[in-house]
C-alpha cells in the first residue's frame, strides 16, 4: 500500500450540519480542495457514525478525493451518530428522500460546481443506487461496491426464498447494538443524552420487520432498483468480489443498464473496498480508478473509462481449500457485452440411480462465513465433510475449463412433504481428493414457482426444480473433477423447514448441471488482446487517522469454533465477527466492542435451530468524564409454525442504567 502524501490539491476539512426541510440535521463531515473554483462533490451517506466506526476508512479515501479536486463528504443518515431525528428501517423511503435533500443541498453549495457522485460499499452502495433511481437531476455518476439491486433475493435477508439464518440475524442483531449507541458529547454536545433518550425509546428491532415479509412483497420491492433498471439515469460503477454475496448484482447491471453509462469489475475480494489489501488478493489501485470515473462523468474528461470492457472480471486458477488466501492466483478477463458472446451454457447430465436426500440438520457447519471481510477463518474451508452428508455427482475434467458466470442446477425431485429447501454446490476435486468450494445456491420448495407466492409441495409428487448458483470465474484443470453436492439442510445458512428432516428423492434422468463456459483458446482474437491489456495500478490511500489497536491482554478467542455434543447430537458453531474491537482515537475516545455469534441445532432436528448474538460496546472519553455503555442479547427459535424473537437492550452512563428494554415476539411462518 502506497500512502500518498502529496497531490494536486492542499486540502482542508471541517465537520457541519445539513438542514432538511423538517428540521433535522444531518451530521457531515467535508474534505474540500483549496482551490477559488467550484469543484464536483462527492456523496457517502450511512448510518455507520463518521466520527469513530468509519472514520479510519474514511480517512482512507475521502482526503484523497479532496486532493484530486473534489469535495468529498461524508454524511451520518438521520438518527445515527451525531446526526439529528430518529432512527428508521435501512433504506427506508425517508432515508432516501433525506439522501435526495443531501445531494441537492450539496450541488447549491458555492464550493460545489452542482455536480454530484455517490459513492459506498455495502450499505452506502445499495442507497447510492436507490438514490439513483430517484433521479435527483445533480447526482450524475455513482460507484456502488458490495451492493445490491434485489432486496429480497440478493441481500442479507432470504436466499432462494429461504430464510438466510447466519445474516438475517447476525445483521439484524448488529444493528439493533448499532442503533443503540449514543450521540458523542464531543460533537452533539450538551444534547447528546436527550438526543440518546429519544432513539432508544423508538428503537425495533429490524428482525421484527424482516420476518414479517417472507415472501418478495412490496416491502421488498422498495429500494430494489431491478424493478425499473430505466429509472437510473446516472452513471453507474458497479464493483464486486467473487467471495462477496453480492457479486450477481455486478451482472445484472451491467445486462440491463445502458452500456454508454455503466461499466462492471469483479475481483477476487471480499466485502471490502478492492485497495485495502485484505485477503484474498490481489488488491488493485481502486481510488485511481474511481477518479477516472468522476472525472469522465463529473469533469467532462475523456478518461477511457467508456473505452473499457463492459465487464472486466477476475477468473481464478485452480486452488486448494483454505479459509484464507493472501492472494489468489488467475487473470483478469474483459467481456464486451453480458451475457457475453464467449460464453456458452454446457450441460452435464447426472448419472445414478435415483437417491434420497437426507441430509444431518448440521450440514453446513463448514460453509464459511456468509459475508467474508477478510479474516483467517471467513472462507469454506475442505469440503469433504459437508460432501459426505450430501449426494454428489461427479464429472472428469479432460481439458482446461473456465466458468464464468452463473451457474443453474435443474432437478428432478420426489418429495413426501410439503415444506423444504435444496442446496447445491460445486466444488473442484483435486486428484488428491480435496474439495474446494467454487459457488452454491438455494432454493425454498416453496418458492420454486416465484419468490413473491408460497406454493407448498404437493406429497408424493415429481417435479422439476431449477437452483441458479452465484456468479464465479474459475478455471477446472485438467485431471480434476467437477462435483455437484446436493444437500437437503445447510445450517446455519439456511433456517431448516418443519419436517425437512424428511429430504427428498433426486432422479439423475433428467437432472442437470449447467455450467457458463467461457472460451479461452482464441489464437490472434481480438479479445484476447483486451484480456492481456487489463490492468490496474498499485494501491494507493492518504495518510491514516492515526487509531491504536492496542492488543488485549485476555487470550484471544477462536474466529469460528465447531463444537459437537456426540451424546446429544448437538452441533454449535461459535462466530467472533471481528469487526474492530478495542481501538483507541486521536480525539480521545476510547471504543471497545465485543461481539459473539452462536448457533445451535441437533442434528436429527429441524426444530432444534437457535441462533444468538451478544454485544458489547463501551464509549469512553475520559478527559469529559463520559462513559457510556451498550449490551444487546438477540435469540431466535422455532416451533412449526412460528419463529420466536427475543431482543434486550441494556444502556448505561457511568455505570448506571439508563435504559433497559426486552421485546419478546412470535412470528407466523409463512414461507420460512
Amino acid at each position: 500500500m502506497h500512502i500518498r502524501t502529496s497531490f494536486p490539491y492542499e486540502t482542508t476539512h471541517e465537520d457541519l450540519r445539513i438542514p432538511l426541510p423538517d428540521g433535522t440535521q444531518l451530521y457531515a463531515r467535508v474534505w474540500r480542495p483549496l482551490t477559488q473554483e467550484p469543484v464536483p462533490a462527492l456523496l457517502e451517506y450511512l448510518p455507520y457514525r463518521l466520527t469513530d466506526w468509519t472514520a479510519p476508512r474514511d480517512f482512507q479515501r475521502h482526503p484523497w478525493y479532496a486532493g484530486h479536486g473534489y469535495a468529498s463528504v461524508r454524511v451520518d443518515v438521520r438518527g445515527h451518530g451525531n446526526s439529528g431525528g430518529l432512527p428508521t428501517d435501512e433504506y427506508s423511503a425517508t432515508e432516501l428522500a433525506d439522501g435526495v435533500e443531501v445531494v441537492n443541498w450539496l450541488a447549491a453549495q458555492p464550493w460545489c460546481d452542482g455536480k454530484v457522485g455517490m459513492f459506498g460499499i455495502s450499505w452506502g452502495g445499495f442507497n447510492s443506487l436507490q438514490i439513483a433511481a430517484l433521479a435527483p437531476e445533480p447526482l450524475k455518476a455513482v460507484v456502488t461496491v458490495c451492493s445490491t439491486d434485489d432486496r429480497y433475493d440478493n441481500d442479507v435477508h432470504y436466499m432462494g426464498g429461504s430464510v438466510l439464518a447466519v445474516d438475517m440475524h447476525a445483521w439484524a442483531a448488529t444493528m439493533l447494538a448499532f442503533v443503540s449507541r449514543p450521540p458523542d458529547p464531543q460533537y452533539a454536545g450538551l444534547a447528546w443524552r436527550d438526543m440518546w433518550l429519544k432513539r432508544l425509546e423508538h428503537v425495533d428491532p429490524f428482525i421484527h420487520t424482516w420476518l414479517d415479509h417472507q415472501s418478495r412483497d412490496a416491502y421488498w420491492r422498495h429500494g430494489s432498483v431491478c424493478e425499473d433498471y430505466g429509472a437510473i439515469d446516472a452513471a453507474v460503477l458497479a464493483v464486486g468480489g467473487w467471495h462477496d454475496p453480492y457479486r450477481d448484482t455486478v451482472l445484472r447491471l451491467v445486462e440491463h443498464l445502458p452500456s454508454d453509462r455503466v461499466r462492471g469489475l469483479i475481483g477476487p475480494w471480499s466485502h471490502q473496498y478492492p485497495d485495502r489489501g485484505l485477503p484474498p488478493g490481489p488488491a488493485i489501485g481502486f481510488l485511481q480508478e474511481t477518479l477516472r470515473w468522476w472525472d469522465q462523468h463529473l469533469k467532462g474528461v475523456d478518461t477511457g473509462v467508456l473505452r473499457e470492457p463492459l465487464l472486466r472480471a477476475w477468473v481464478s486458477d485452480s486452488h486448494r481449500p483454505a479459509t484464507v488466501y493472501d492472494t489468489l492466483p488467475g487473470r483478469w478477463v474483459g467481456e464486451p457485452a453480458w451475457p457475453s458472446p464467449r460464453v456458452t451454457t454446457v450441460s452435464y447430465g447426472l448419472q445414478g440411480a435415483p437417491v434420497l436426500v437426507r441430509s444431518p440438520q448440521h450440514t453446513g457447519v463448514d460453509a464459511g462465513r456468509f459475508f467474508p471481510f477478510g479474516n483467517d477463518a471467513d472462507l469454506p474451508p475442505d469440503q469433504r465433510e459437508e460432501d459426505a452428508r450430501s449426494a454428489c455427482f461427479e464429472f472428469a475434467v479432460g481439458e482446461e475449463t473456465w466458468v464464468l458466470g452463473r451457474p443453474r442446477v435443474r432437478l428432478r425431485v420426489t418429495c413426501e412433504v410439503p415444506r423444504g429447501q435444496v442446496i447445491a454446490r460445486l466444488c473442484d476435486v483435486a486428484p488428491d481428493g480435496s474439495s474446494t468450494l467454487v459457488t452454491r445456491g438455494v432454493l425454498n420448495l416453496s418458492a420454486r414457482h416465484g419468490r413473491d407466492r408460497v406454493v407448498p409441495w404437493e406429497p408424493g409428487a415429481t417435479g422439476e426444480v431449477v437452483l441458479e448458483l452465484n456468479g464465479i470465474g474459475h478455471v477446472f484443470p485438467p485431471g480434476h473433477r467437477i462435483r455437484l453436492a446436493v444437500s437437503s439442510a445447510y445450517w446455519p445458512w439456511i433456517w431448516p423447514q418443519p419436517e425437512s428432516e424428511a429430504g427428498f428423492t433426486l432422479d439423475p434422468a433428467g437432472s442437470f448441471l449447467e455450467l457458463p463456459v467461457r472460451t479461452h483458446d482464441v489464437g490472434s482474437d481480438s479479445d484476447a488482446d483486451a484480456d492481456s491489456g487489463i490492468g490496474f495500478g498499485a494501491p494507493e490511500q492518504s495518510e491514516p487517522l492515526g487509531v491504536n489497536y492496542p492488543a488485549t491482554l485476555d487470550e484471544p478467542r477462536p474466529e469460528r469454533l465447531v463444537v459437537r455434543d456426540v451424546a446429544k447430537g448437538e452441533w454449535r458453531l461459535e462466530v467472533d465477527p471481528r469487526y474492530g474491537g478495542t481501538r483507541f482515537y486521536p480525539d480521545g475516545l476510547e471504543f471497545t466492542e465485543d461481539a459473539l455469534e452462536t448457533y445451535t441445532i441437533q442434528e436429527a432436528d429441524p426444530l432444534s435451530a437457535r441462533a444468538r448474538s451478544d454485544w458489547s460496546i463501551r464509549l469512553h472519553r475520559p478527559e469529559l468524564g463520559w462513559d457510556t455503555g451498550v449490551r444487546t442479547r438477540s435469540e431466535i427459535t422455532c416451533e412449526a409454525t412460528d419463529f420466536l424473537t427475543f431482543n434486550e437492550v441494556i444502556c448505561t452512563e457511568g455505570g448506571e442504567v439508563v435504559f433497559h428494554r426486552t421485546w419478546e415476539k412470535r412470528i407466523p411462518r409463512t414461507a420460512g
